[in-house]
């Protein structure tokens, strides 16, 4: 098989840097290892900042998020027992975000693919393997249906996340690894109750962080901090109410509506960053290359705007003949990358409590919050940032 650029990885990333060169006239073809269910299956974030809702509407497949998405102008803080609104269009010229799941995003792109009858292999397991892209001629190779397959193509886009193949595929000596880890994960809840406010709320409690955030008006996903070494099987639906309600305000407490989970994970909290992420004609794009904790949502945008660098300098590539947008792939993607790992690490420390710190490191954290909600300036630019930095 023979391709202008081959995918590996079948997830937003993957799906939306297909769906971007495919309307640019770039033939590509993806490779997954899991199943499509499987992939559908991931219960992921889902707060898009702009930048990402106007790529799905440059690739065509923005109307259900139109339809169904909620758009948010704001977020609430809550610490010592009371609850701080931060403004997002007051403090950033009108911008907000929209609340629509990354399984929504996925089934979108999923759907707009099959449709155009563009070419993607799902299943191939383990069996995928990336040769030659030091050199002029890339290949993946992959079993699928008991043969042997192989995708000659100008370049190959590394979609497949932290655990995938494409940056273990890199010599150790060509690559530099950065990285953070928490001590501690995320436990959250998905389930078909209303939320307990229309905007998402960031807990600070002397018992660990909360998150209450939200798919629909009738579907809400909550999270509570917890140890590292913790086992979901150890939290029964009745413990992960009851925690979640001590962490809450006695107004959120009031509105809060508790049923089955319908998903129940944790999820570890860790920093994490490849450098570079262009080697020869191998570009790493999403988590492949970055992880972000999940606080302040920008793991899902992140490979957006990778994907989005990534696109143009290959439609640049093939439409002007001009490796320009290429060669500086790496260093354009890193520079925004950084900036949202430090924002993401900044929202973090401010606002879990993490064992082995002391009461004056409490105090400061009280204090940040405090001049955060306070300051119009300490407020704008938690509004910036999370609203998305631009391009």
């Amino acid at each position: 098989m023979r391709t202008q650029v081959a995918i590996v990885g079948a997830g937003p990333a993957g799906l939306l840097l297909g769906q971007l060169l495919h309307r640019a006239g770039i033939a590509t073809v993806i490779v997954e290892r899991q199943s499509a269910a499987h992939v559908l299956g991931r219960i992921r974030a889902g707060v898009l900042e702009q930048v990402t809702v106007d790529l799905m509407d440059e690739c065509g497949v923005g109307t259900r998020m139109h339809a169904e998405g909620l758009v948010h102008q704001g977020i609430e803080l809550l610490f010592q027992g009371a609850r701080h609104r931060i403004d997002f269009p007051g403090l950033t010229g009108g911008r907000t975000v929209t609340v629509y799941g990354q399984t929504e995003v996925t089934r979108d792109l999923m759907a707009a693919r099959a449709q155009a009858g563009l070419p993607t292999v799902y299943d191939a397991g383990d069996t995928v393997t990336l040769h030659g892209f030091d050199g002029s001629t890339p290949q993946v190779r992959y079993r699928h249906g008991g043969q042997e397959h192989v995708i000659d193509c100008d370049f190959i886009a590394g979609c497949d996340g932290y655990h995938g193949v494409s940056r273990a595929s890199v010599p150790a000596n060509a690559i530099h690894e950065f990285e953070k880890v928490y001590p501690s994960g995320w436990l959250g809840l998905l389930a078909d109750v209303p939320p307990v406010c229309h905007e998402l709320i960031y807990a600070h409690s002397e018992r660990g962080f909360a998150l209450c955030s939200m798919r629909s008006p009738s579907r809400s996903r909550y999270y509570v901090q917890v140890p590292p070494d913790s086992k979901v099987e150890q939290w029964s639906d009745d413990a992960f109410w009851a925690e979640l309600r001590l962490r809450l305000d006695p107004q959120a407490r009031e509105r809060l509506v508790t049923g089955p989970a319908l998903e129940k994970s944790i999820a570890p909290l860790r920093s994490f960053v490849a450098e570079p992420m262009r080697f020869g004609r191998l570009f790493l794009a999403g988590d492949a290359a970055h992880i972000v904790p999940p606080t302040g949502a920008k793991g899902l945008n992140l490979a957006a705007s990778d994907v989005k660098y990534l696109a143009s300098a290959l439609a640049e590539h093939y439409g002007e003949r001009s490796s320009a947008g290429l060669d500086h792939y790496s260093a354009r993607a890193l520079r925004r990358v950084w900036k949202a790992e430090r924002f993401s690490w900044w929202f973090t420390m401010a606002t879990h409590r993490f064992p082995g710190t002391s009461g004056f490191d409490h105090r400061i954290q009280e204090s940040e919050l405090d001049y955060l909600v306070h300051s119009k300036a300490a407020s704008a630019a938690l509004a910036e940032n999370y609203v998305g930095l631009p391009l």
